[in-house]
């Protein structure tokens, strides 16, 4: 080869590696692809299909598919353009500029503009259960053209552009949501949607499934390489972990399998099925006792404490769990950079300190040992930690007087229900930190935050201290002016019990191995599937 044809043809490969790098694949990767296939999902119960108005995976996983965001977190908690082709913030960081990318469509082939931008934060800021802690800082987004959106904050926030994503918020059609009709119920949720992801709405069945199909007309080029992904809602985890080991689900986020099956899923099928833990590193997943502090005798900090003192988190993390969790003494996970152990008030296992602090509360035992009775929800997620947390709460609790009786809903909708409408004594849950408290913490605890909606501050927490290191820690100050503001409010909760902490954990995604190309971002199967494929042999 002379130096002229050698040349060209390491432009050519240079261009062809480029438009490998555009379209998303590693270098390992591109000359693999193979474009169409169906991918089925093992998955939990689906209400709506707008992240806009609901928080969670059950939302955020099929909400990706259907909706783009201004940006995507890559495996670096870093943002990466998605829908904004790229932006600028402005020095005193209270000024972003977002570029769009052009002749981007929503799925009825009307174009994606500045105007849809402005319309999704207001929508998202105004209906989802933590829009105004997320956005109270927007004053007010400017379009001066179609293509470009300015957003202008009243202070510095520093969750901004971690709230931008997709199943946080969503980029709506203005022209099929403005319409005056409640966001929060309106019918195009979920059926005839009409979105700005990589996927369309082909059908939606409550409690059954949801069909996503291909938008030829995406905005990445040459994406998504899937046809379709079938998203089955199972409640049986024994009879989704069946069909997953017989081929007939492809891959299972967030698997609610119990712990033990998935280690022998992981070996006996060593090489066929990757179990992995990866994709979940911005969760930051705390479970926790949920007492409704409207209701006496919990609105008593004596009873609360009490009930902490009771459960032994050691044994319930290490032997119940088996290790798959770890117990948890606060409201931020040990991995969360502003986690400060020092601040914590501790409650160590002692069935001495949980009955003397009942007797001094004025709940003596009757002739049959018993102080109160109360009713426990056992939350229907997570099941494989959810259901033994239950069951021990309750034997352990009997051990000090008090007559648990557990209540299990026939399905997730009617738990948010209960729960959402503040109709319980107590819960099991538990709740994200996201990769900023600002984002996944403030929701639970402050005091506008306690609303008629899941996973805010349902229980009725409300204390000026905790208020004023939150609103502290809310600011851009730097990091160790937001690290002292949140070791006050850790110190504050822990020290009032707001919620009894149990153990923190991750999820765990299941795969065949010919799935690839996973999600494989610090949020998984909550970011968009358009670089999926499937290489069955």
């Amino acid at each position: 080869m002379n130096n002229v044809a050698a040349a060209v043809s390491r432009a050519l490969l240079g261009i062809f590696l480029a438009c490998a790098i555009t379209l998303g694949l590693s270098a390992g990767a591109w000359g693999q692809v193979k474009k169409g296939g169906t991918l089925v999902v093992a998955f939990t119960s689906i209400r709506t299909l707008n992240p806009a108005v609901q928080s969670g995976a059950a939302t955020g996983m099929p909400g990706s598919q259907l909706f783009a965001g201004l940006v995507e977190m890559d495996d670096k908690f870093q943002p990466q353009p998605y829908l904004a082709e790229r932006w600028e913030i402005s020095g005193d960081k209270k000024t972003y500029t977002f570029h769009l990318v052009k002749g981007a469509t929503f799925h009825d082939g009307k174009p994606i503009t500045s105007e849809d931008v402005a319309f999704s934060l207001e929508a998202a800021k105004k209906y989802h259960p933590f829009g105004q802690i997320m956005f109270g800082a927007v004053e007010k987004v400017e379009i001066p053209t179609p293509d470009i959106a300015v957003v202008r904050l009243s202070r510095p926030s520093p969750g901004f552009m971690q709230a931008l994503q997709p199943f946080l918020m969503p980029i709506l059609p203005k022209h099929i949501y403005g319409d005056g009709k409640d966001l929060k119920t309106h019918p195009r949720n979920v059926q005839d949607v009409v979105g700005s992801g990589p996927f369309k709405l082909a059908e939606y069945k409550a409690n059954e499934h949801v069909i996503l199909t291909r938008f030829d007309n995406f905005f990445r080029p040459g994406r998504p390489y899937l046809d379709r992904i079938v998203i089955k809602q199972l409640r049986d985890p024994a009879a989704a972990m069946v069909g997953f080991e017989r081929g007939e689900l492809d891959y299972a986020p967030f698997a609610g399998f119990e712990f033990r099956q998935i280690d022998r899923i992981a070996k006996e099928h060593k090489g066929d099925i990757v179990v992995t833990r990866k994709g979940y590193e911005a969760v930051g997943l705390v479970y926790y006792l949920e007492l409704n502090l409207r209701r006496k005798p919990y609105d008593d900090v004596r009873v609360r404490r009490a009930i902490q003192y009771a459960i032994d988190r050691n044994v319930l993390a290490n032997k119940l769990l088996v290790g798959q969790v770890s117990p948890s003494e606060g409201p931020l996970a040990s991995t969360n950079p502003f986690y400060d152990a020092a601040s914590l008030v501790r409650y160590p296992y002692s069935l001495e300190k949980a009955n003397a602090l009942l007797d001094e509360a004025g709940l003596k035992p009757d002739a049959n040992g018993v102080r109160f009775a109360m009713t426990l929800d056992e939350a229907n997620w997570s099941p494989n930690v959810h259901g033994p947390m239950a069951e021990y709460i309750r034997a352990q609790l009997k051990r000090v007087g008090i007559n648990v009786t557990l209540r299990r809903s026939p399905d997730f909708a009617t738990w948010v229900k209960r729960i959402a409408s503040w109709d319980y004594d107590a819960t099991t849950n538990g709740a994200w930190n996201y990769p900023d408290p600002v984002i996944g913490v403030h929701r639970l605890f402050v005091c506008d935050n306690i609303r008629n909606q899941i996973w805010t501050n349902t229980q009725g927490y409300c204390s000026k201290e905790a208020d004023a290191a939150l609103a502290k820690a809310a600011n851009d100050l730097g990091v160790e002016a937001r690290k002292k503001a949140y070791s006050e409010f850790q110190h504050v909760v822990t020290n009032d019990l707001a919620q009894l902490f149990m153990v923190e954990g991750s999820y765990v995604t299941l795969y065949h191995n010919y799935v690839k190309n996973p999600p494989s971002s610090v949020w998984g199967a909550m970011a968009p599937f358009d670089q999926v494929y499937l290489d069955k042999k």
